[in-house]
């Protein structure tokens, strides 16, 4: 069981680093110059020059990469002495570290928080602003999530106990609809609908984030803004939980311990509930915890359409203003969250099946 384990921490971390290489060449083959962002269109070529140098951006490329992948690493290798070098141990990017030993003479191993960089707008720390919207987020896809697991898995035992009736191909019907329709189009009908047409009704507002700000600047928790977008965001898992569970269901009941339990005289209810829905629900685990990590990084249009202060929200202003280090962490923080929920569900599998070890 160690062996396998990390054998799934090494493949995520191989993945995270091939992210992390793509995303720096990427970023930084696009045009733009970040001296002149951050200090408007008059600045000085002296004042630039600076700038440059501060983000590296005067080295070679692999130096570039190098000072990346040291500023990400939780530990790296720094110079606590040498302000002009390259690896300087610099107060303001590293508020909070630990001198573990010397690897040389002026050189040192540092255990510190992965630095992100600064915003080239705002001039605030990355990792600051993924810390102050990433909750945001994570609740609008923790809320779709379950809501589209418990209805999906409700709507979809229900559908296969009653096969070919009106009810299941409803059901299949809606699945279809929910998947073949876009978020962001649906969260436009949703809005539209529900915190427009039908808000004397609702109640619902068709924007509005998770805190609102009064007049004197006090945040006030509005969780009725959390229902549209979660629906909204929810649609389409909900669609494939119903599919999935209906058919991994209807498969568990033609097995022959359902038909043995059936004859011992369990009632049919107890036979669904109690030995068919535990090994039915395999693939549908599945499922969940791939869409919870999609849902991470594909809330971004549900979150401008409701105007939802998430993480998403932040990315497109961000690429709106060109601001590419605020689009780099977010990027790395979707991946690191895809790779810790694969690995975790690849470790859990491995727990309750011997035979996902051995393959």
């Amino acid at each position: 069981m160690t062996k396998f384990i990390f054998k799934r921490l090494f493949y995520g971390f191989l993945v995270l680093l091939g992210v992390i290489t793509v995303i720096f060449l990427l970023f930084n083959v696009l045009p733009g110059d970040p001296a002149r962002m951050m200090l408007g269109q008059r600045a000085d070529q002296a004042s630039i020059a600076a700038i440059n140098k501060d983000l590296g951006r005067d080295k070679p490329m692999t130096i570039q990469f190098f000072i990346y992948l040291n500023d990400l690493s939780p530990i790296s290798i720094q110079d606590p002495l040498n302000k002009e070098h390259y690896l300087y141990l610099n107060p303001e990017k590293y508020t909070s570290y630990v001198k573990l030993f010397p690897v040389s003479n002026t050189k040192i191993i540092v255990l510190k928080y992965p630095y992100l960089r600064r915003s080239y707008i705002t001039k605030r720390k990355v990792s600051d602003i993924v810390i102050e919207t990433l909750p945001e987020t994570a609740i609008l896809a923790f809320s779709s999530i379950t809501f589209g697991a418990f209805f999906g898995i409700l709507i979809g035992v229900f559908a296969a106990i009653k096969k070919n009736t009106w009810f299941d191909k409803s059901s299949l019907i809606f699945a279809i609809f929910g998947m073949a329709l876009p978020s962001f189009f649906m969260g436009l009908l949703i809005a539209w609908l529900f915190g427009f047409v039908l808000r004397k009704y609702t109640g619902l507002n068709n924007v509005g984030s998770l805190y609102s700000i009064d007049d004197f600047g006090d945040k006030h928790l509005e969780l009725k803004n959390l229902i549209l977008p979660a629906i909204t965001l929810g649609l389409r898992p909900l669609a494939i939980i119903i599919q999935l569970t209906r058919s991994s269901f209807l498969d568990v009941l033609s097995q022959d311990y359902i038909r043995t339990a059936t004859a011992k005289g369990l009632s049919f209810y107890k036979v669904v509930f109690k030995h068919a829905l535990k090994n039915a629900l395999n693939p549908v685990i599945t499922a969940v915890s791939g869409w919870f990590a999609g849902l991470m990084a594909g809330a971004v249009f549900v979150e401008i359409i409701f105007n939802w202060k998430g993480i998403g929200f932040e990315v497109v202003d961000a690429l709106n203003k060109n601001d590419l280090p605020v689009v780099m962490g977010a990027t790395l923080v979707f991946a690191m969250i895809f790779v810790i929920i694969n690995i975790g569900v690849d470790i859990l599998y491995g727990i309750l099946d011997p035979r996902v070890r051995v393959q």
